[in-house]
């Protein structure tokens, strides 16, 4: 077999390695000098694959994952994200990553919105996402109800067309000794589009029920920037219904009446059914709008000016547990004589830009970042009351905001040191970074947390 590629090098002494999976790797120790063009040619003998080599069948859906690295590592390829017929990244990861997990929660508020995501079941704030190699914010919702990852926050992994993405790198072990405290449950490694090529698509789907369907439509366009350069631009639209796995109610409902028999009766006189009491279960409803761009510009003398970021818009709506007409403290009698469903609609915006340079110097790699990225979550509440203020309660709320900004500048520098062959590799690393964050709550209008009226308690009657 015969490996030939072309790399555009500096002067210096490098050692080359080639593999391929079913032939046995070899090294090539080479010097070049400034201006000079070589060629080195590779032969590989062939050879049976073996466990702990180069990829492990065993224990995996696909023969994709990495046991030649320090520590495993899961490679997602487009084909495989492409050939899954899954419309978001969490959806991807859970079905195609055994450590990873991430199921859509219900009757919990701004969580139902956002999926809590964990790798070897951490917590969602001990799983650390890059894009590109580079730290993503965290979103502005802490999960407080009783959710997976309680108390925590974690980073939106759905605020990501997964039309842009190229191939998702997961790092199965702790990595704290690298990257921090975020990361002791390891690494999720998203790499964008870098592709010239104009793709579009259209997905569609509903589960074995009849419900949930959705509808996603994608655009996605790259071209060469030089010789080694590109732009990619991605946008994705996804409309996605709500799916309800929910029982019919068979408690009291009414006020004062108690039986099977007597209920029954009460609901045959309102022209009701046990039914419409009860309440949704399942994955909220959402349209999503995101676009994303992924660049690369070579320079003047080896060095590579890169940025990527985009914009999330998504609308949601779930509903909370239903107040029966029999519940006086939560229930305004005149406003809702046989009770409500609330409703929790959502507004989530999310941000992000990363820009930077890399390149080698004198024999020193490196590479120097700033990005940005925020996040914000808006509530509005709708079909509902306080219970507090009675009749004059308004039926819909302007709930509140919560914001996340994150601005992080990162230099990483690199220096490969030549042992004579005494050692096969030693490199001397080091790097600084800082970061600055911004959170806040705005509180909402007064009706949505007042107890009775002009009082100034927090309610939470909703």
């Amino acid at each position: 077999m015969v490996l030939t590629s072309a790399y555009k090098l500096v002067a210096g002494t490098y050692t080359l390695r080639a593999g391929y999976l079913g032939y046995e790797a070899v090294e090539k120790r080479v010097t070049i000098k400034s201006g000079e063009t070589i060629n080195v040619d590779f032969q590989l003998k062939s050879a049976p694959l073996q466990i702990g080599e180069e990829l492990i069948i065993l224990g995996s859906r696909t023969i994709r994952t990495i046991t030649g690295t320090p520590v495993p590592e899961d490679i997602i390829s487009s084909t495989e994200i492409q050939q899954s017929g899954y419309m978001q990244i969490d959806q991807v990861l859970q079905n195609l990553a055994p450590s990873f997990h991430s199921a859509p929660q219900t009757i919990s508020d701004g969580t139902d919105h956002i999926n809590p995501a964990s790798l070897r079941g951490l917590g969602p704030d001990q799983v650390l996402v890059l894009v590109n190699g580079k730290r993503r914010h965290k979103s502005a919702l802490i999960h407080v109800n009783g959710t997976v990852g309680r108390g925590t926050v974690g980073t939106d992994l759905n605020s990501i067309p997964l039309s842009a993405v190229e191939r998702i790198e997961i790092l199965r072990d702790g990595a704290s000794s690298q990257y921090g405290s975020d990361a002791i449950a390891g690494v999720i490694n998203i790499v964008l589009k870098s592709s010239s090529k104009f793709t579009a698509d259209i997905q569609a789907g509903v589960t074995g029920e009849g419900d949930g369907e959705q509808v996603k439509t994608s655009v996605s366009y790259g071209t060469d920037i030089g010789d080694e350069g590109y732009f990619v631009v991605t946008g994705e639209f996804l409309d996605r219904a709500r799916t309800n796995r929910s029982g019919t109610w068979t408690g009291d409902i009414f006020l004062g009446i108690s039986g099977e028999a007597e209920t029954n009766a009460e609901l045959q006189k309102r022209g009701l059914s046990r039914d419409d009491f009860s309440m949704k279960t399942g994955q909220s409803n959402g349209v999503f709008g995101q676009a994303f761009y992924n660049t690369s510009v070579p320079l003047s003398g080896g060095f590579e000016f890169y940025s990527f970021g985009g914009l999330s818009h998504r609308k949601g709506e779930a509903t909370g547990f239903f107040r029966l007409p029999n519940s006086e403290a939560r229930v305004v009698p005149e406003i809702y004589p046989n009770g409500f469903l609330p409703q929790i609609h959502t507004e989530v915006q999310d941000l992000s830009f990363a820009s930077g340079l890399r390149g080698n110097l004198n024999g020193w790699d490196f590479d120097f970042s700033v990005s940005y990225g925020a996040n914000s979550f808006l509530f509005n509440i709708e079909n509902t009351n306080n219970a507090s203020i009675g009749t004059a309660s308004p039926v819909s709320f302007d709930a509140g905001k919560l914001g996340f900004g994150n601005t992080l500048g990162n230099l990483d520098i690199v220096k490969l040191i030549d042992t004579k062959g005494k050692l096969k590799s030693l490199s001397f690393v080091f790097g600084g970074e800082f970061r600055v964050e911004n959170y806040f709550i705005e509180a909402g209008e007064v009706a949505s947390w007042q107890l009775g009226n002009g009082g100034s308690e927090p309610w939470s009657r909703f």
